[in-house]
């Protein structure tokens, strides 16, 4: 029997369904200045810091410097915000998930979207009148995803989930701008509990949400890894379908 389409807008908030609401993330930030795009170089930076992010040789490439950085977020957050879209607008969505989770599901859904177009607003607003260029909307496919099936949806959303905190994680020491630093700070925290989320819906009741794969379990931090270890990782998935570069990134 066909299910009916959840109206996202009507899903209960009560209890553990509102834990994941964030506050304080607004559209401020498009006023910053890419501060990160400077001739200052140490052996975190680039070796070319000045590289603004826009088309080279026919291809798109995220750039340098903090432009780079966070164009390269922003890449990310089309993906997870695109998955989710995909996820809570299946015809199935109320059949394959219970009330509990279909909330989960929505919050996550609503924090990548308000991620991705704030990073959208911000490098609009930072490379205007410069020579940089904001990447422009991807295209995915997801045919290894059924979405239809809890446990494919899942284990995909907690393949992503986990790839966005390393991300973040591992491009800190490449930002130069206390700002920018900040912010990805208060993302990464909110991907975390993302993550946390989605292994918990997986595995409930364990220590899975924090699990020694994602946090050493003698330093108690989690997994950082390069944008070069993680555009590797999200390539071999084969979800994004636009070509882009990132020549530029370690």
């Amino acid at each position: 029997m066909k299910q009916t389409k959840v109206d996202v807008k009507q899903v209960g908030t009560a209890s553990r369904r509102s834990f994941l609401k964030i506050s304080g993330l607004t559209l401020a930030g498009t006023g910053l200045l890419l501060a990160g795009c400077s001739n200052d170089d140490d052996n975190n930076t680039p070796s070319t810091p000045n590289m603004l992010p826009g088309v080279v040789d026919g291809v798109f490439d995220l750039g340098a410097g903090d432009a780079g950085i966070l164009t390269y977020a922003y890449a990310l957050e089309q993906l997870e915000a695109d998955f989710y879209t995909r996820v809570v607008n299946a015809n199935n969505f109320g059949g394959t998930f219970n009330t509990d989770e279909q909330a989960i599901l929505v919050d996550l859904y609503r924090h990548e979207v308000i991620h991705r177009e704030f990073f959208k607003a911000a490098l609009t607003g930072a490379l205007a009148n410069t020579a940089g260029t904001v990447l422009p909307s991807l295209e995915f496919k997801y045919d290894s995803v059924n979405f239809s099936n809890r446990a494919s949806v899942l284990n995909t959303a907690k393949a992503l989930e986990d790839t966005g905190v390393a991300a973040y994680n591992g491009a800190g020491q490449y930002i130069t701008s206390a700002d920018y630093l900040l912010l990805a700070g208060k993302i990464v925290s909110v991907e975390a509990r993302h993550a946390s989320a989605i292994r918990d819906l997986l595995n409930p009741n364990t220590a899975a949400f924090a699990g020694n794969d994602v946090v050493d379990a003698t330093t108690g931090l989690d997994a950082a890894k390069k944008p070069s270890q993680i555009i590797t990782a999200v390539s071999a998935l084969d979800f994004i379908q636009t070509p882009f570069t990132a020549t530029y990134l370690e």
